[in-house]
């Protein structure tokens, strides 16, 4: 361990092998920390926060403190994040509302400067979250997202895998699977086909994924309608399937076409 002699780190918390803290920086209570990880100066790790190995967190975040919720009870909730992930400068995250909930960060995520992600929110792997986008509480943001600037996403909103929202939108529906995303409100442009390409999704499958868009947002039907088309008339592979189930559990609808 490297450890600055001005850090201030609770005897109770947890500091895994070659784990460097920075000056000024403050580890509370319950704080675990995997082998590997880089604190720089001035971060505050929370009562009840778990860092995984091989982390990266910058200058000033705030990692695990309380949700900003009037009625908050205090009880113990958690702030629970993965391994490799990259935390840039005055990134917040704060923990479960509730006894016992969690906002959980996933694996290889990349959260640049100022972003920040609310209480109970849950984070795949591979998510990139650029300067200054916000979540709100319960957001889920599922594998290889890509959230641009300034994006503000509202509570209880669900963002697909491998979809990208473009900078300064408003997000109040939940963003389909493979899907960009644009506007105020956010509204879907079409299909992310470099970011698939770059998953190795091959072509068959980006194929069966257009035919998918097309039922969805240029044939006239409505959602279900078109949800029982794709269902009867196309290849159901995993893409698709998934694609289905997303629609079908969306509580606040999927944002419309442009």
């Amino acid at each position: 361990m490297n450890i600055h002699p001005t850090a201030i780190i609770h005897p109770e918390a947890q500091i895994g092998k070659g784990v460097i803290v920075g000056p000024f920086t403050v580890i509370d209570k319950g704080v675990r920390i995997g082998q590997g990880t880089q604190i720089g100066a001035h971060v505050i790790l929370a009562n009840w926060t778990i860092i995984g190995a091989d982390c990266k967190i910058h200058a000033g975040a705030v990692i695990g403190d309380d949700p900003q919720i009037k009625d908050y009870k205090h009880e113990e909730s958690y702030c629970l994040i993965g391994d490799n992930n990259v935390i840039r400068e005055y990134v917040t995250i704060h923990r479960g509302w509730h006894k016992g909930d969690a906002t959980r960060i996933g694996n290889n995520n990349f959260l640049m400067a100022n972003t920040h992600i609310a209480h109970d929110c849950q984070i795949g792997d591979n998510v990139i979250m650029a300067n200054a986008a916000t979540l709100g509480g319960h957001v889920i943001v599922e594998d290889n997202a890509f959230i641009s600037g300034l994006v503000g996403i509202h509570q209880f909103v669900r963002i697909g895998t491998l979809s990208m929202i473009g900078g300064c939108s408003k997000v109040v529906q939940d963003v389909p699977p493979y899907a960009l995303a644009d506007g105020h409100p956010a509204c879907v442009s079409g299909l992310n086909i470099v970011g698939m390409r770059r998953a190795e999704i091959i072509p068959q499958v980006r194929g069966v994924l257009k035919k998918a868009y097309k039922l969805l947002y240029h044939s006239g039907l409505n959602t279900n309608q078109a949800l029982s088309t794709i269902k009867n008339e196309l290849e159901m592979t995993h893409e698709i399937e998934h694609l289905v189930r997303f629609i079908e559990a969306a509580k606040r609808g999927i944002c419309q076409i442009q």
